[in-house]
């Protein structure tokens, strides 16, 4: 991969374990003194992603901001030598591209056992260990028995969250249903209209608006086969959030820290797309107080998670969001920037399937004044320390505050800047990070 600043890529393992290239890969780039960067950039892709994708997403957001910097359009960053920090991540595809190059049914189809047996199959390149091939070969076998059997429908529901490792609960996510309703009523539940209509989320990730299409409740089972797809999809979702909540915090975090600790002039920018902007939150997170990460911008370009992820109070019972640490610890000195817009189907779908979980009115499809909705849909909610902004194209003058959050809507009178979840790498979306980059004290 070709990129216009100098770039240490870091592959890791499902479990947070650094594969490649390997523990101190960052010396060499940073302890050279000729050449020692001001910035270092730490991107993450999202959910979704091959290396190829990952890698086209890097050299067009980073492409970007070179030319804006040759182009003088940054004056505040004069004079600063920019570097990268790649990662890589194990976040496999789970529906197969169909014919129209989508991974999700499109509203015609017919989903048989046929197509059902391809999406476990297709399962596999998530879940690959003995225990988990096993594991998708019995819910296989439990597909003839779904039309006519409720045990059939609860053992498939035990066998797919039996894949996941529930992490801690994240009520504002949905996922506390998930694992804890009764399986059988949680299987009826998604078998309503609104759980085909709501089930995109293989989709986190992809390139183009029409890769965001729903599935359409016309198939073979009815009810029953549009919930045995929810099943599969909502197993993926919670399995690639906490992979992606675990390789940040536990995986880029201390290598992140240990890099702060022996190049302590470094600056250092956390940037993520989809699940990557999850990762990159739970690096900032940390696992603990003790371990919070301290850099000095973020920007978090249609990200992957609750927009609640930062709240405090978010339900009137003294809930904070999953990652309020990292606002309360001020572990980012600089500001945080969050893309978001209604054109983002993926995001915004996979919010209305956790309404439904909870019995609720899901009929705003997760915009803001639902209870469930997506960071990237709506922007940072209940969260004191965010401000209501618009991202501005290329050459915009911004007024990024240290320690604030900007929700940066990117549907205003200059256009749809961001036309879809795969839509960040243009040249807008790389002036507004280097423009937190730039606001970012020493």
């Amino acid at each position: 991969m070709a990129l216009p600043f100098p770039c240490i890529p870091i592959r890791f393992d499902r479990h947070a374990a650094v594969i490649a290239p390997g523990d101190g890969c960052w010396r060499p780039l940073l302890g050279e003194q000729a050449r020692t960067p001001s910035d270092l950039i730490v991107i993450s892709h999202g959910w979704n992603n091959t290396r190829a994708e990952a890698e086209n997403l890097y050299s067009d957001l980073l492409g970007h901001a070179a030319l804006l910097l040759r182009e003088g359009r940054l004056p505040g960053l004069a004079g600063r030598r920019l570097a990268v920090l790649a990662v890589y991540w194990p976040s496999k595809r789970f529906a197969p591209q169909d014919r129209g190059g989508s991974n999700a049914a499109g509203a015609g189809d017919r989903l048989d056992r046929e197509s059902l047996g391809q999406l476990i199959e297709a399962l596999g390149r998530c879940f690959d260990s003995p225990a988990e091939a096993a594991t998708l070969a019995a819910m296989a076998g439990l597909l003839p028995r779904l039309k006519n059997s409720d045990s059939a429908c609860e053992g498939f529901v035990t066998l797919a969250r039996s894949l996941v490792t529930a992490g801690r609960p994240d009520p504002e996510e949905g996922s506390d249903r998930f694992f804890n309703d009764p399986p059988l009523r949680l299987f009826q539940t998604l078998a309503t209209p609104l759980a085909a209509a709501a089930t995109p989320m293989s989709n986190l990730g992809a390139a183009t608006a029409g890769q965001a299409a729903a599935a359409g409740p016309g198939d073979l089972f009815g009810g029953i086969g549009s919930a045995a797809r929810a099943v599969l999809n909502l197993t993926t979702y919670y399995a690639m959030k906490e992979r992606a909540g675990l390789i940040g915090s536990t995986g880029l975090n201390p290598l992140l820290r240990a890099i702060v600790s022996e190049c302590p002039a470094l600056r250092l920018h956390l940037v993520g797309h989809s699940f990557g902007g999850r990762l990159v939150s739970a690096t900032a997170a940390g696992t603990s107080d003790a371990t919070v990460l301290q850099a000095h911008s973020m920007s978090l370009l249609q990200a992957a998670f609750s927009h609640y992820g930062f709240a405090r109070n978010w339900d009137g019972h003294n809930s904070d969001g999953s990652f309020r640490r990292v606002v309360d610890r001020q572990a980012i000195q600089g500001p945080i920037l969050i893309t978001h817009t209604s054109r983002d189907t993926a995001v915004g779908m996979a919010y209305p399937l956790a309404s439904l979980l909870a019995g609720q009115n899901a009929s705003a499809l997760g915009d803001s004044g639902s209870t469930y909705g997506g960071i990237g849909r709506n922007g940072a909610q209940k969260t004191p320390e965010a401000l209501q902004e618009r991202l501005l194209p290329a050459g915009g003058s911004y007024g990024f505050l240290p320690g604030r959050l900007h929700n940066l809507n990117a549907r205003n009178d200059a256009g749809d800047l961001i036309r879809h979840h795969g839509d960040v790498g243009n040249r807008h979306v790389a002036h507004a990070v280097l423009s937190a980059i730039a606001a970012a004290a020493p």
